[in-house]
């Protein structure tokens, strides 16, 4: 695995610099970077149209309660499109284009999900094609699964609920509770 990553930190910079300089050759070197410079602006806008885009839906969904998993995935491949195009060169900037183009995203998100939904297990809520998550986070009730999030009624905290801190503490038997004096 080290050696596949060497040569990938190895090849791709010398494969850049590679195709930099045929193009540079073909059609001159203020046109190949005036060509760089381009497509970096262009990756630049998309990113931030996709990233807006999919940051708005986000939001959406957590307003409904739902986990935005497929949104989570669109999000890390535009970032790791936003990279590549940061990165100079031709072909790690058609890679991060690809990216950021919705067609393909979607296409390698679905792969992505088929591929590690199997290992995603979030507390009562299913990931992959056809599973049903649950209605929000913290829902009370048995229906969740035992331990998971909404475990207990919905008036007893459960093992994954949340207590507020601002609530007192109940004391163990023969504790007094510690008084500040009070600041004038």
């Amino acid at each position: 695995m080290f050696i596949v990553l060497l040569l990938v930190l190895l090849g791709i910079p010398v494969a850049e610099i590679f195709f930099i300089i045929r193009v540079a050759r073909d059609l001159g070197i203020a046109e190949t970077i005036g060509l760089l410079v381009a497509v970096t602006l262009a990756g630049a806008w998309l990113v931030r149209r996709s990233g807006l885009g999919v940051l708005r839906q986000i939001q959406e969904r957590l307003a409904r309660g739902e986990i935005p998993g497929k949104e989570l995935v669109d999000g890390l491949l535009i970032l790791v499109g936003g990279l590549l195009m940061l990165t100079p060169g031709f072909l790690t900037d058609a890679v991060g284009l690809l990216l950021l183009v919705p067609p393909t995203r979607l296409a390698l998100r679905a792969l992505l999900i088929r591929r590690y939904s199997k290992r995603i297990r979030i507390a009562g809520w299913k990931a992959g094609p056809g599973a049903s998550g649950f209605s929000g986070f913290g829902a009370g009730g048995r229906r969740h699964g035992a331990g998971g999030f909404g475990s207990g009624s919905d008036t007893e905290p459960g093992r994954g609920d949340v207590r507020d801190v601002r609530e007192p503490r109940q004391l163990r038997k023969g504790r007094r509770r510690r008084t500040e004096p009070d600041e004038d």
